[in-house]
């Protein structure tokens, strides 16, 4: 049975406590008389204009800061001259709430660490819940093929997400696993978070042969990188978990877990979702005997570079990440006035990917007013090896922030340092290419664009350190 639409603005709330629950009542009679008879009501249907609304009428805010445009030609362009950054103040990930210090990796681990995922929990990427639902892995197809001239072994799978609380919502994670097929033992895999066929062929379309060419890149593909290192390779699907905009916040996985209805304050927003999909990718690799699942890494680009890296912060079960041009809400710092900004995050076409309470931060608070930035994300995946990708400002363009997301790498060093591991060795921002891995936070910007493409062997040069090499690879011959 379909959901209504909801026509126009919810009721106004009064009390805040009482707010999801009156605006359901008031907007689904009919959908509310069905949950008191003791079945569920079917899934609320909205846009994202009228969820992004119906948030900020739950935060009691009338109004959002708009945020700057990606055009270098508008008039409200986004800064990209250092010279016009403002100074800021970021927070100290080794002070506690009590204003003492870290000086112990217990103290760290067992109060530091978790006041600053409460923090990100609450602020800025939302709670997953306490109980999710279980998912079957099913494996529909086995073929042989070749990654370059290495034969490989390809399992297209399925996983199906337990519904029986909730059949209006069905949710089946596209995932598929390439492993060396002459592997003669479990093997390291580094999955990504990709994009389907179907969006790949819209992408394609609006691209000339020039931006194709530059985003395909000349040489081996990474695949064809990761499985001469003898290591495997994963995709898995984020928009088969949770679509990629706010009017799919009632459907997905967050739908599913909310019954098809909308979200309160602190719940989980599309980049959390996406990491509960790798963790469930994960916990199948470690039923697979090809996959070595205590050396599997995550990576992703752009806003599923944001996703790797929250993926990584949250799922200590991750060996490494490759988080590439990534920006606010991922390594950029949030505070720092350098390409899109808070209030652009916090807009109808992106608010999704966090909690509801981070609109917050683009009305009545400001970024200044965020108790934790990018560093300390970077510092949760500490002590693991986490890898910072950009392109460069010239093609890729100052949006994604190269330097803020080089500064978030330097702020997360403490951390690293004070459990035992290297930082960047450096506080400077680097010279184009110059490959900054001898810690255990690695940082490097290429020539390109929008693309992790050039940085994949200096990325595999540095993985190479924590990832086992099988016998009988490329990399051992």
């Amino acid at each position: 049975m379909p959901g209504k639409r909801l026509k126009g603005r919810p009721a106004t709330l009064v009390l805040c406590g009482l707010a999801a629950a009156f605006f359901v009542r008031a907007a689904f009679p009919a959908a509310h008389a069905v949950q008191d008879s003791g079945a569920a009501p079917p899934p609320v249907h909205l846009t994202s204009e009228e969820d992004h609304q119906r948030t900020m009428e739950l935060l009691h805010i009338t109004e959002l800061r708009r945020g700057p445009d990606g055009d270098p030609k508008s008039p409200n362009a986004a800064n990209v001259d250092e010279a016009k950054v403002p100074a800021y103040v970021l927070p100290d990930p080794l002070i506690l709430k009590s204003g003492k210090k870290v000086t112990t990796p217990k103290i760290w681990w067992t109060k530091r660490r978790p006041e600053i995922v409460e923090d990100f929990d609450r602020e800025i990427y939302g709670r997953v819940p306490k109980d999710t639902p279980h998912v079957n892995w099913e494996v529909v197809s086995t073929t042989e093929e070749k990654a370059g001239d290495v034969p490989v072994i390809t399992k297209k799978l399925v996983g199906h997400v337990d519904n029986s609380f909730y059949p209006a919502i069905k949710v089946d994670i596209q995932l598929t696993l390439s492993t060396p097929a002459k592997a003669t033992g479990p093997v390291p895999v580094i999955m990504e978070f990709g994009i389907s066929p179907e969006q790949m062929a819209a992408f394609r379309k609006r691209m000339t042969p020039e931006q194709l060419a530059a985003f395909a890149g000349s040489g081996p593909t990474w695949q064809e990188q990761v499985t001469a290192e003898g290591w495997g390779y994963a995709i898995l699907i984020p928009t088969s978990v949770q679509a990629d905009d706010g009017a799919g916040l009632t459907e997905g996985i967050i739908g599913l877990v909310n019954k098809g209805q909308p979200r309160k304050l602190d719940d989980w927003g599309a980049l959390r979702a996406w990491g509960w999909g790798a963790g469930r990718a994960l916990d199948y690799f470690k039923t697979d005997k090809s996959v070595d699942a205590n050396q599997v890494g995550i990576e992703g680009l752009s806003r599923y570079g944001k996703a790797a890296l929250v993926t990584m912060a949250y799922d200590p079960r991750f060996a490494i990440a490759f988080v590439g041009s990534s920006g606010e809400g991922g390594a950029k710092i949030l505070r720092r006035k350098f390409g899109e900004q808070v209030e652009n995050v916090a807009s109808t076409s992106e608010y999704h990917w966090m909690a509801g309470n981070f609109l917050k931060y683009a009305g009545p608070l400001t970024p200044n007013d965020l108790p934790v930035d990018a560093h300390e994300l970077i510092a949760l995946c500490a002590p693991r090896p986490v890898f910072i990708s950009s392109g460069s400002q010239q093609v890729e363009g100052g949006w994604v922030d190269g330097k803020g997301m080089f500064l978030g790498a330097v702020g997360a060093g403490p951390v690293y340092k004070l459990l035992g591991r290297g930082d960047l060795g450096t506080s400077e921002f680097p010279p184009m290419e110059t490959s900054l891995i001898s810690g255990e936070i690695a940082f490097r910007q290429h020539t390109g664009g929008h693309t992790t493409g050039p940085n994949w062997p200096t990325f595999i040069t540095f993985a190479s350190r924590y990832l086992n090499t099988p016998a009988g690879s490329k990399a051992t011959q």
